[in-house]
């Protein structure tokens, strides 16, 4: 049985830089789950729509977080997984075949398959950070989850690849380095949101995670229990942010503040009375400025990302066509009326998307914002298992070669 250890994820956003450890007891897989022991917290001042601008002020950032999350568990974080998005991470499709010659398929061959869905040309710029596979195919036999144990000639593979810009990626890495902590592996958001957030009868039915974070929006649509599509849009909360200072000629603080005390989606239910007196959130605004203008402006903005997002799913022939509907997560889709905005554009069934399988102090990270970190943290522990699951069938193989070798010395 698998005894008690402790992992953690780093969520490097362009507003936040969350931390989150957790215990991982033995046990039955099925009962496994992260308890929350710490979490850490701090500004993202060298990160721009998943982009380094300032590697000493991002090192700085990542620091003060890990010393957050170290002091509330108790314990070192030495090695982390890293939960990463950005606008230069983008997704394809491959396909990967190999013979089996009539044996019964093993997880190496399951590995070797994935491996030739990865043999694919691309540009000499770009890193896949991972491989995701939608579906297998033994001979004839295709829509298999999983081939291992199974008897044929062929097997196939169709595969999700995510890759992203090497250098912004190895931009990162280094800052993480730079901060004392090994990085255990990188985790696109994509991919995250959705591992805290989704149930497998919502994979099954068909649904959508859109993770509007603060410089990204990262969508992933699921179908069948795996992942169909998946696209980063370089547009998120800070854009709204951005609209309100222009609008009503404030500071960005400034509109930061108003849209996060103040924000709504919802025009309609507001009177063109109702002011906001600046000088209450600012010493350098002093002016009165309109509550309904400024709903007025975020809804045309998330009007814009849903939109967005209703042409990616018209795309790939899913729009209005996801029973489980969307799940929205990230920090910047808390305001009032994001939810009715979503259903009216999507046409679709659509809720917040809060973690779901996930123990200990669960009052600190019941936040669709920390979706990313805690699904990083979900993926690291299936990670981890399977790593100790391969670790043991490769030492498994090994006793039995050693054990054949002795027998050949016997007479």
């Amino acid at each position: 049985m698998p005894k008690e250890r402790v992992i953690a994820s780093l969520d490097v956003g362009s507003a936040k830089i969350r931390t989150v450890v957790a215990v991982v007891n033995g046990g039955q897989e099925e009962y496994r789950v992260p308890n929350v022991i710490g979490v850490g917290l701090s500004p993202s001042l060298g990160m721009r729509k998943g982009h380094v601008i300032d590697v000493e002020e991002l090192i700085h950032n990542i620091i003060s977080s890990l010393e957050d999350a170290e002091r509330m568990a108790g314990v070192p974080v030495n090695h982390v997984f890293v939960g990463m998005s950005g606008s230069h991470i983008e997704a394809f499709d491959s396909r990967g075949v190999i013979a089996i010659s009539g044996a019964e398929i093993t997880v190496d061959d399951v590995a070797r398959v994935l491996e030739a869905a990865q043999a694919v040309s691309i540009p000499a710029n770009r890193r896949i950070l991972h491989i995701e596979p939608k579906a297998y195919a033994v001979d004839e036999q295709r829509g298999i989850k999983n081939p291992a144990g199974m008897t044929g000639i062929r097997l196939e593979v169709e595969a999700h690849i995510i890759t992203g810009h090497i250098q912004h990626v190895k931009n990162l890495e280094k800052c993480i380095d730079q901060a004392g902590v090994d990085i255990d592996a990188l985790v696109p958001s994509t991919i995250a949101a959705a591992e805290a957030t989704l149930t497998k009868r919502q994979k099954e039915l068909g649904v959508v995670v859109i993770d509007i974070g603060a410089g990204c929006t990262s969508i992933a649509v699921f179908e069948e229990g795996t992942i169909l599509h998946s696209v980063t849009l370089p547009i998120g909360g800070e854009s709204c942010t951005n609209d309100i200072a222009i609008g009503l000629r404030t500071s960005v603080d400034t509109a930061e503040k108003i849209k996060i005390e103040y924000g709504s989606v919802l025009p309609a239910e507001m009177s063109e009375r109702e002011m906001i007196d600046l000088s209450s959130v600012s010493k350098v605004d002093t002016q009165t400025v309109s509550k309904k203008y400024m709903a007025e402006i975020m809804q045309a903005r998330y009007y814009e990302i849903f939109s967005l997002v209703k042409a990616e799913l018209t795309r790939i022939g899913r729009s209005g066509m996801l029973p489980a509907g969307a799940l929205l997560t990230g920090g910047a889709v808390k305001a009032p009326g994001v939810l009715d905005l979503a259903r009216d554009v999507l046409g679709l069934p659509v809720q917040m998307g809060f973690p779901v399988d996930i123990g200990g102090v669960i009052e600190k990270v019941d936040d669709p914002a920390y979706a990313t970190a805690l699904g990083t943290l979900v993926w690291g522990m299936r990670e981890d298992e399977q790593g100790l699951h391969m670790g043991s069938v490769h030492m498994k193989r090994a006793f039995q070669q050693v054990g054949s070798w002795f027998k050949s010395l016997l007479p």
